[in-house]
Protein backbone atom coordinates (compact mmCIF):
# COMPACT_ATOMS: atom_id res chain seq x y z
CA UNK A 1 0.00 0.00 0.00
CA UNK A 2 2.69 2.37 0.72
CA UNK A 3 4.77 1.59 -2.67
CA UNK A 4 1.87 2.09 -4.22
CA UNK A 5 0.84 5.54 -2.44
CA UNK A 6 4.78 6.79 -3.33
CA UNK A 7 4.46 5.78 -6.67
CA UNK A 8 1.00 7.85 -7.63
CA UNK A 9 2.45 10.57 -5.46
CA UNK A 10 5.91 10.59 -7.61
CA UNK A 11 3.24 9.73 -10.86
CA UNK A 12 1.02 12.58 -10.53
CA UNK A 13 3.72 15.30 -9.40
CA UNK A 14 6.36 14.55 -11.76
CA UNK A 15 2.86 14.27 -14.65
CA UNK A 16 2.01 17.32 -13.62
CA UNK A 17 5.55 18.96 -14.14
CA UNK A 18 5.80 17.30 -17.26
CA UNK A 19 2.68 19.01 -18.23
CA UNK A 20 4.20 22.08 -17.18
CA UNK A 21 6.94 22.50 -19.16
CA UNK A 22 5.02 21.38 -22.07
CA UNK A 23 2.22 23.45 -21.89
CA UNK A 24 4.41 26.52 -21.24
CA UNK A 25 7.83 25.88 -22.36
CA UNK A 26 6.60 24.40 -26.18
CA UNK A 27 3.12 25.49 -26.79
CA UNK A 28 2.03 28.84 -27.42
CA UNK A 29 0.65 30.58 -24.24
CA UNK A 30 -3.08 30.10 -23.09
CA UNK A 31 -3.35 27.13 -25.82
CA UNK A 32 -4.36 24.48 -23.16
CA UNK A 33 -6.71 26.88 -20.94
CA UNK A 34 -9.98 28.08 -20.99
CA UNK A 35 -10.69 30.55 -23.82
CA UNK A 36 -11.85 33.00 -21.02
CA UNK A 37 -8.85 32.83 -19.00
CA UNK A 38 -6.95 33.01 -22.27
CA UNK A 39 -6.72 36.59 -22.36
CA UNK A 40 -5.30 37.18 -18.94
CA UNK A 41 -2.61 34.96 -19.55
CA UNK A 42 -1.72 36.87 -22.26
CA UNK A 43 -2.22 40.08 -20.72
CA UNK A 44 0.07 38.89 -17.74
CA UNK A 45 2.70 36.54 -19.77
CA UNK A 46 5.68 37.46 -17.31
CA UNK A 47 3.71 36.68 -14.65
CA UNK A 48 2.20 33.38 -15.52
CA UNK A 49 5.52 31.85 -17.17
CA UNK A 50 7.38 32.92 -13.47
CA UNK A 51 4.66 31.17 -11.99
CA UNK A 52 4.34 28.02 -13.93
CA UNK A 53 8.21 27.42 -14.24
CA UNK A 54 9.12 28.36 -10.64
CA UNK A 55 6.27 26.32 -9.45
CA UNK A 56 7.15 23.51 -11.72
CA UNK A 57 11.14 23.18 -9.69
CA UNK A 58 9.03 23.11 -6.81
CA UNK A 59 6.55 20.40 -7.82
CA UNK A 60 9.41 18.05 -9.32
CA UNK A 61 11.88 18.23 -6.59
CA UNK A 62 8.88 18.33 -3.75
CA UNK A 63 8.44 14.32 -3.99
CA UNK A 64 12.51 13.96 -3.35
CA UNK A 65 12.58 15.78 -0.30
CA UNK A 66 10.19 13.02 1.43
CA UNK A 67 12.56 10.19 0.42
CA UNK A 68 13.91 8.68 3.56
CA UNK A 69 16.83 6.94 1.42
CA UNK A 70 18.36 10.00 -0.22
CA UNK A 71 18.02 12.11 2.93
CA UNK A 72 19.75 9.48 4.79
CA UNK A 73 22.59 8.36 1.83
CA UNK A 74 22.89 11.51 0.39
CA UNK A 75 22.43 14.13 3.01
CA UNK A 76 23.89 17.58 1.36
CA UNK A 77 22.13 16.42 -2.00
CA UNK A 78 19.00 16.81 0.39
CA UNK A 79 19.54 19.93 1.58
CA UNK A 80 20.76 21.78 -1.73
CA UNK A 81 17.49 20.59 -3.42
CA UNK A 82 15.25 21.78 -0.50
CA UNK A 83 17.55 25.34 -0.69
CA UNK A 84 16.24 25.02 -4.56
CA UNK A 85 12.49 24.05 -3.91
CA UNK A 86 12.24 26.79 -1.13
CA UNK A 87 13.82 29.50 -2.99
CA UNK A 88 12.93 28.92 -6.36
CA UNK A 89 9.89 26.46 -5.96
CA UNK A 90 8.10 28.41 -2.90
CA UNK A 91 9.71 31.66 -2.71
CA UNK A 92 9.94 33.23 -6.38
CA UNK A 93 6.37 30.54 -7.15
CA UNK A 94 4.44 32.07 -4.36
CA UNK A 95 5.47 35.67 -4.61
CA UNK A 96 4.62 35.28 -8.67
CA UNK A 97 1.44 33.43 -7.31
CA UNK A 98 0.35 36.05 -5.16
CA UNK A 99 0.73 38.92 -7.59
CA UNK A 100 -1.43 36.51 -10.49
CA UNK A 101 -4.02 36.02 -7.94
CA UNK A 102 -5.18 39.34 -8.21
CA UNK A 103 -6.31 38.49 -11.77
CA UNK A 104 -7.55 35.15 -11.46
CA UNK A 105 -10.52 34.43 -13.37
CA UNK A 106 -13.62 33.29 -11.52
CA UNK A 107 -14.40 36.93 -9.60
CA UNK A 108 -13.60 37.67 -5.85
CA UNK A 109 -14.17 34.08 -4.76
CA UNK A 110 -11.32 32.89 -7.04
CA UNK A 111 -8.72 36.15 -6.23
CA UNK A 112 -9.11 35.03 -2.76
CA UNK A 113 -8.30 31.31 -2.74
CA UNK A 114 -5.76 31.35 -4.69
CA UNK A 115 -4.11 34.46 -2.99
CA UNK A 116 -4.52 32.44 0.63
CA UNK A 117 -3.20 29.56 -1.53
CA UNK A 118 0.31 32.01 -2.16
CA UNK A 119 0.19 33.40 1.75
CA UNK A 120 -0.05 30.17 3.20
CA UNK A 121 2.64 28.10 0.45
CA UNK A 122 4.89 31.09 1.43
CA UNK A 123 3.96 30.96 5.01
CA UNK A 124 4.56 27.76 5.50
CA UNK A 125 8.14 27.53 3.48
CA UNK A 126 9.27 29.95 6.20
CA UNK A 127 8.29 28.04 8.92
CA UNK A 128 10.25 25.08 7.19
CA UNK A 129 13.65 26.99 6.91
CA UNK A 130 13.52 28.61 10.39
CA UNK A 131 12.77 24.97 11.75
CA UNK A 132 15.72 23.49 10.01
CA UNK A 133 18.26 26.58 10.94
CA UNK A 134 17.30 26.23 14.47
CA UNK A 135 18.13 22.12 14.10
CA UNK A 136 14.15 21.48 15.03
CA UNK A 137 14.42 18.66 12.46
CA UNK A 138 10.56 17.25 14.11
CA UNK A 139 9.28 20.61 13.45
CA UNK A 140 10.67 21.12 9.75
CA UNK A 141 9.38 18.13 8.57
CA UNK A 142 5.50 19.10 10.06
CA UNK A 143 6.11 22.00 8.06
CA UNK A 144 7.80 20.68 5.24
CA UNK A 145 4.36 18.57 5.10
CA UNK A 146 2.28 21.40 5.20
CA UNK A 147 4.02 23.24 2.42
CA UNK A 148 3.92 20.09 0.05
CA UNK A 149 -0.19 19.50 0.53
CA UNK A 150 -0.46 23.30 -0.38
CA UNK A 151 1.97 22.76 -3.66
CA UNK A 152 0.43 19.76 -4.62
CA UNK A 153 -2.50 22.16 -5.28
CA UNK A 154 -1.34 22.28 -8.64
CA UNK A 155 -2.63 18.27 -9.48
CA UNK A 156 -5.76 18.77 -7.67
CA UNK A 157 -6.48 21.55 -9.80
CA UNK A 158 -5.87 19.58 -12.86
CA UNK A 159 -7.73 16.99 -11.56
CA UNK A 160 -10.84 19.22 -10.73
CA UNK A 161 -10.58 21.11 -13.78
CA UNK A 162 -11.42 18.55 -16.23
CA UNK A 163 -13.76 16.60 -13.75
CA UNK A 164 -15.76 20.09 -13.85
CA UNK A 165 -15.88 20.41 -17.88
CA UNK A 166 -16.78 16.77 -18.11
CA UNK A 167 -19.79 17.25 -15.58
CA UNK A 168 -20.58 20.42 -17.67
CA UNK A 169 -20.89 22.97 -14.56
CA UNK A 170 -20.28 26.58 -15.29
CA UNK A 171 -17.40 27.50 -15.57
CA UNK A 172 -16.72 30.64 -13.70
CA UNK A 173 -18.22 28.75 -10.61
CA UNK A 174 -16.56 25.95 -10.78
CA UNK A 175 -13.41 27.40 -11.24
CA UNK A 176 -13.70 29.44 -8.24
CA UNK A 177 -14.42 26.64 -6.23
CA UNK A 178 -11.54 24.62 -7.46
CA UNK A 179 -9.62 27.46 -6.10
CA UNK A 180 -10.37 26.30 -2.85
CA UNK A 181 -11.07 23.15 -3.32
CA UNK A 182 -7.45 22.39 -4.90
CA UNK A 183 -5.66 23.08 -1.71
CA UNK A 184 -7.87 23.37 1.28
CA UNK A 185 -8.74 19.18 1.79
CA UNK A 186 -4.84 19.16 0.99
CA UNK A 187 -4.22 21.28 3.68
CA UNK A 188 -6.53 19.10 6.02
CA UNK A 189 -5.03 15.46 5.04
CA UNK A 190 -1.57 16.78 6.03
CA UNK A 191 -2.95 17.95 9.18
CA UNK A 192 -4.96 14.66 9.88
CA UNK A 193 -1.62 12.65 8.70
CA UNK A 194 0.62 14.29 11.11
CA UNK A 195 -1.49 13.11 13.78
CA UNK A 196 -1.93 9.91 12.68
CA UNK A 197 1.50 9.33 12.59
CA UNK A 198 2.10 11.13 16.04
CA UNK A 199 -0.42 8.66 17.83
CA UNK A 200 0.91 5.21 15.96
CA UNK A 201 4.04 6.33 17.72
CA UNK A 202 2.60 6.74 20.93
CA UNK A 203 1.37 3.69 21.11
Amino acid sequence: MRSFSNFLLYFLALGVAGYTVVAYGLLPLGSLVHPDMRVNFLTHSLGIYTHAFASTVAMALGPFQFSTKLRQRNPKLHRWLGRVYLAVGVLIGGLSGLYMAQFAYGGLAAKVGFATLAVLWLYTGLRAYVAIRSGDVTGHRKWMLRNFALTFAAVMLRVYLPLSMAARLDFASSYAAIAWLCWVPNLLFAEWWQRRRELARAK
